[in-house]
Parts: structure tokens; C-alpha cells; sequence
């Protein structure tokens, strides 16, 4: 069976080089550019495995997201990381309460975002 792993992120290159990455480890990958998109995606398409969630998404961001998902039984056990450029304890804190299950900040390792996606995914 394959993984399949959703990405919200609103910049282009990051997208496009996470969806690389995580495409070369042999998982399906999809993906919205903003808050409201990927929430549509998240309520109405089949669940991916794991969420790779940037925090500062136009029209909403990821902590809204990130509570509204945790607040459907639908959606409330799905695998969530948390990528932010904003690394401050206070975000990771937030992160952390409304149910984040891992944190990653930007600039990123590509090691890290791959070891996440397979320890979330539990592969």
C-alpha cells in the first residue's frame, strides 16, 4: 500500500521540493497552495497517512486548520507536522497543545521531514 502525504504550503519552491522528495521516497503526494483549500481537501477527499502543515497559509492558517482537524472524529487521529519558518518556543508550544504530533522549522532538513512522514506513518 502506498503513503500518501498532503502538503499545505503556500510558497511554490518548498512544494515543489517537498513534493520531490517525499515523490522519491515512493509515496503519493498531494497538496493545496492555501488554508481554505486544504482544509476542503482534508474534509472531502480520501485521508492521507500523514499532514505536512505550514503554519502562515493565506485565508487560513495552519493552527486553525490544525483545530479544526483536531475537532472532527474524521479527522482527529491524523498524523499532523507542523512546518513553520517560525521557530519560536511560543509556536511550538501552540503547536504542541492544539495536537501538532511533530514540529519541523524552516529552513528544513530533508532528513528530518522523511524521518517524520515514515515515524508518523509507521513505516
Amino acid at each position: 500500500m502506498t503513503t500518501r502525504v498532503f502538503i499545505a504550503e503556500d510558497e511554490p519552491n518548498i512544494l515543489e521540493s517537498l513534493s520531490f522528495l517525499l515523490g522519491r521516497e515512493g509515496w503519493e503526494v498531494t497538496s493545496a497552495l492555501d488554508g481554505n483549500a486544504a482544509l476542503e481537501q482534508l474534509n472531502n477527499e480520501a485521508l492521507p497517512d500523514v499532514v505536512i502543515l505550514d503554519i502562515m497559509l493565506p485565508h487560513r492558517n495552519g493552527f486553525e486548520i490544525l483545530r479544526q482537524l483536531r475537532a472532527s472524529p474524521r479527522t482527529n487521529k491524523l498524523p499532523v507536522i507542523v512546518l513553520t519558518a517560525k521557530g519560536q518556543e511560543k509556536d511550538r508550544k501552540t503547536a504542541e497543545e492544539i495536537g501538532a504530533d511533530a514540529f519541523v522549522t524552516k529552513p528544513f532538513s530533508n532528513r528530518d521531514v522523511v524521518d517524520q512522514v515514515r515515524r508518523l506513518a509507521g513505516l
